[in-house]
């Protein structure tokens, strides 16, 4: 019988500052993080600059080098050698973890954990799952002349910055293909956005992401709420950063002159999206939110709200009514952004 580990509660129970002693890890603290050369043997480049950040408290970890970034579980699976994308590999270094540093933690074999099961699991249930893995292809002969994006404002370079282009063909068939790209650059995604708001339904949703697909005995998964558009393009950490609900906003702010915002694509901001948030500033930095000013909007401030303003600085940019920030100009924007 196999042993069934709560990773969220060894998270809880795990103490990171034994956990980098145990692995010979030195770090200084400076403000809530604290800071040292990346161990990770995953890390590529040189080690010459203390581009490993971690927050010991909250158990999460970020390395500006090299763009990896997670939690303390994970943070054990790359010092392992494990991928912390493979369940399997994940669950493994869960129970050692527990074995030498919790062995009083409650556990319960598969056989007595009761659970209600509806119907039987499917096939691709049972299978490890990876997420926002790497992509293995580019999508071809994307058209960046489409005048869907010109009519909406964007110049032919901040087509280009962005890699944004109309797809004629596949699941982003009549859509704008834009990239997605993890926090080491790699691009692991496209989402799609329609050219036709009429024909938005719920079949037909305005952003269409990847879908899951099965392969090679695991399951491939892009998740959102594990993910921030733009956040690839700084290796350091930043003294100022804004915060907006969509991919258009982003396009839209760095054309005119602030080019240091990140999206979390929704009206929501879950509480790994609020972490590498934070690990992408500095402890003295401020973070300005700018949503959207409808009621979606207001659900995003909160919870933008929720999970970084107990860490950093940050201050809301209240927008009145349905008006967006791609509705703003240049002076407009920059006037909102003022100390």
């Amino acid at each position: 019988m196999s042993t069934w580990i709560d990773f969220k509660e060894l998270r809880a129970k795990l103490d990171f500052e034994k956990l980098l002693r145990h692995y010979n890890v030195e770090v200084k603290r400076k403000g809530e993080q604290h800071h040292g050369f990346c161990p990770l043997p995953t890390h590529r480049g040189k080690r010459n600059s203390p581009s490993f950040s971690a927050n010991l408290e909250r158990g999460v970890f970020h390395c500006f080098g090299c763009g990896a970034t997670g939690n303390i579980l994970e943070f054990a699976a790359l010092m392992e050698n494990a991928n912390p994308e493979d369940g399997s590999a994940l669950r493994k270094v869960a129970l050692k973890l527990k074995n030498e540093f919790c062995p009083d933690l409650g556990t319960n074999s598969t056989a007595t954990k009761k659970s209600v099961v509806k119907s039987p699991p499917s096939k691709s249930c049972e299978l490890p799952v990876v997420v926002n893995q790497p992509l293995d292809f580019e999508l071809k002969g994307l058209d960046r002349t489409h005048p869907y994006l010109g009519a909406r404002g964007f110049t032919k370079e901040t087509i280009a910055h962005f890699g944004l282009g109309y797809c004629a063909r596949g699941i982003f068939k009549e859509r704008i293909a834009i990239p997605l790209h993890d926090a080491a650059g790699k691009l692991v995604g496209y989402c799609g956005r329609v050219i036709d708001d009429e024909a938005i339904s719920e079949d037909n949703p305005r952003y269409r992401f990847p879908s899951k697909r099965e392969m090679d005995g695991r399951v491939f998964e892009f998740r959102k709420q594990a993910f921030i558009y733009n956040g690839f393009r700084f290796k350091a950490p930043l003294d100022d950063l804004i915060v907006v609900e969509g991919f258009t906003s982003v396009w839209w702010l760095h054309q005119n002159g602030l080019p240091r915002v990140v999206a979390v694509m929704g009206a929501d901001c879950s509480e790994f999206q609020g972490e590498l948030i934070v690990a992408l500033t500095k402890p003295t930095a401020r973070i300005w939110l700018m949503p959207d000013g409808n009621k979606a909007g207001l659900r995003c401030a909160q919870t933008l709200l929720t999970h970084i303003s107990p860490y950093r600085f940050t201050r809301w940019v209240k927008l009145d009514g349905e008006t967006q920030p791609t509705d703003l100009s240049a002076d407009e924007l920059k006037a909102c952004f003022k100390p």
